[in-house]
Order: C-alpha cells, then structure tokens, then sequence
C-alpha cells in the first residue's frame, strides 16, 4: 500500500466504460449504459444512443430542464435504480459558480456522472508535541462509507450557499463548531478527482480548509452522522493514510495534501514528484495508471 494507490484508488475513470450526456450540445456529465437504457423510458426527455444521453434541445432553460428532469430522477428513486434520496439540489455544471444548465437531486449525480463540489475542513491543534488533528468516525448506518474515518468536517456543495457558508453550515451539524470559529476556515486550495463505482461516475473538487481550533475544543457531532472525534498526531494520520484502508476513500486526497503541506512527506520520499504531479491533477486519470 501506498500514498499514490490511495490517490488511483480516487482516480479509476474510464471513459470507454461510459456515454457522454449532452445538454445544449455540451458534455456535461457520463453515464454508465446500464443507467442510460432505465432514461430510454422517458424519449421525451432523453434520447439515448450507443454513445451519448442527450436532454431534449427543446427543454431550453434551466428551469424547463429542471422541472423535466425531475420527476424521472424520483422515478427511478421509487423504482429503486437511484438506492437514496437527499432532498438536496446540485446545479448540473462545468465550474464551481459558473453556469448550471439545470438542478438534479444529489443522489442522482454520480449516475448522471455530473461534475460536483464539496468542502472538507481539517481541525488542526497546536500542543506541545506538536500539530495534531480532529478526525470523525462516520456513523455505522450512513448509506455510504460506514464506519469510516473521515475529516473533522466535510459535505456537498449545493445550490445556493457559497464555500464558506457552507463550511459554517456543516461545521455546525457535523462537529458543533460556532460560527464564529468555523468563520476562520483558511481556504487552502482544490483537489480533483474521478472515482467510477456501481452507483456512476463520482466526478468532484473538494475545497480544502485548514481551522485551527484551541487546544481545549472537543467536536460534538449534532446530526447524527459522527459517532466519535478523535484527536491524532500527524504521525498516525500518515500511518492509517499510507498503510490502511480506514479512511474514506477522497479524505485520504485531504490527508495526502495535508502531509506534505506539513512536511510529513517530504522530498526525500522515493514518490514525492509523483505525488504532486497526480494529486493535484488527478482529474487526468489515464496519466494517475502510468
């Protein structure tokens, strides 16, 4: 095991295995065939070929493609194609800000293969042995990653909240941060990222924020996502990242970047070069395999 199988283990995109979905005849997202034969129901919205999923040119605005959409997302969701439901909107788009051709459901992205955001907070702490850091345990009946390790804070991005908004959103929920403290997140950089599983193409940015708490703060989730915080040495974080699979799958993106911002990997490892030339440009997954 390695630091560089944990940033391919994020970026196992493959675009043959995929259609390309089309709106206003720009890609905006990939499909996997097994998901594009359940649209073909609905002709009237999408037509599907052997290579692409196009949305009806007709359907010209984001609020008539928006509404279209919809209710075959819900559809699919009853019929148990699409396992969860989130009652989140994400804009369907090519940049964080820019501009969205429509809204889906959260849970619908990865089979709409749709780019996404997210925000993920280290808790860092000052001490006399030097900086150690927050880390959650994901709660044993979350539908995704269960019992796993995970960064102090983290969530999607959805429509109508901005970065820092959000951070201050989720830090409340997830840890019990006030938002005065939350407020001070340092936004540090982004990190890309292509992961395909059964569910679709997990096709994201993550935020990366440093908050750097006193050393007396104890995390108290409130939303029962987090079954417990525990405080490590940066040591320990480079151990579970480098040598188990205990953390969630894109916060091992965040530890990654955090350890050599650190100098817990340092240009002395034998794959530092390689190290930051695929985290940070992870989206190119066919050069992540070389």
């Amino acid at each position: 095991m390695s630091y560089l199988e944990r940033i391919r283990a994020c970026n196992n995109f493959e675009s043959t295995h995929y259609r390309e979905l089309l709106i206003d005849d720009k890609v905006y997202g990939q499909v996997q065939p097994d998901f594009a034969e359940h649209l073909t129901h609905w002709s009237d919205i999408f037509s599907v070929t052997d290579t692409q999923v196009v949305l009806n040119p007709e359907l010209s605005d984001y609020a008539m493609r928006t509404a279209a959409v919809a209710p075959v997302l819900w559809a699919l969701h009853q019929q148990g194609v699409i396992d969860t439901w989130v009652a989140e909107a994400y804009p369907i788009t090519h940049s964080f800000g820019g501009y969205a051709a429509l809204e889906i459901e959260r849970a619908a992205t990865n089979f709409m293969g749709v780019k996404t955001f997210g925000i993920h907070v280290n808790g860092l702490v000052k001490t006399a042995q030097g900086i150690e850091v927050w880390v959650g345990t994901r709660s044993l009946d979350k539908p995704f990653w269960p019992g796993k390790l995970d960064q102090m804070v983290a969530g999607g991005q959805p429509v109508g909240l901005g970065l820092l908004e959000n951070v201050i959103k989720e830090s409340q929920e997830e840890a019990n941060i006030p938002a005065e403290l939350a407020q001070q997140a340092q936004a540090i950089r982004t990190i890309p990222y292509r992961q395909e599983g059964w569910r679709g193409l997990d096709n994201s940015t993550i935020y990366v924020y440093d908050l750097w708490l006193p050393e007396d703060f104890v995390p108290e989730n409130t939303d029962g996502e987090v079954i417990a915080f525990e405080r490590m040495p940066l040591a320990e974080i480079a151990r579970l990242t480098e040598t188990t699979t205990e953390f969630k799958d894109n916060c091992n993106l965040v530890n990654i970047d955090l350890l050599l911002r650190m100098g817990m990997i340092s240009p002395q490892h034998p794959e530092y070069a390689t190290i930051l030339n695929v985290l940070y440009t992870a989206s190119h997954s066919k050069e992540t395999k070389k």
